[in-house]
Order: structure tokens, then sequence, then C-alpha cells
């Protein structure tokens, strides 16, 4: 099983993750703290990040990580 996509809810200091596969069916559900959501993701096979767009997308993306900002409504 393949996580093609995965929703990042970004916070202060903990992290909710949420990944689907190529099926649509969730693959992946999960709660990190700040310091290990880097180390997470530097796991995983490539694949699409969505997230919220606030403050914390500018860090993310300076440590590495290609991110797709999504404005949420």
């Amino acid at each position: 099983m393949e996580i093609m996509r995965i929703g990042l809810d970004l916070a202060k200091n903990v992290f909710e993750v949420f990944g689907v596969d190529e099926q649509e069916q969730q693959a992946l559900r999960k709660t990190l703290k700040r310091s290990q959501v880097m180390k997470f993701f530097a796991q995983l096979h490539p694949c699409i990040v969505g997230m919220e767009s606030c403050a914390a997308v500018p860090t993310i993306e300076r440590e590495g990580c290609a991110a797709v900002a999504m404005r949420s409504e």
C-alpha cells in the first residue's frame, strides 16, 4: 500500500496527518509532535502533501519539503 496524498493539519505543537492510497482509502492517520514532522516525511515515498496556508509553510519549505499550500475556506 503506497500513500498517494497526505493532508497535514498544522498547529503550534501537534500535527495531524491523514493519508490516502491509490484507491482513495485511508492509509495513514497519525499525530506528530513538531519535532517529529521532518523525520516522518523524510521516510515516506514522494507524494502530494496538502496543508493549510499559515506562517509555518515557509519554514517547512526551507527545511526541504516541497509544499502545496491550499487555501482553507
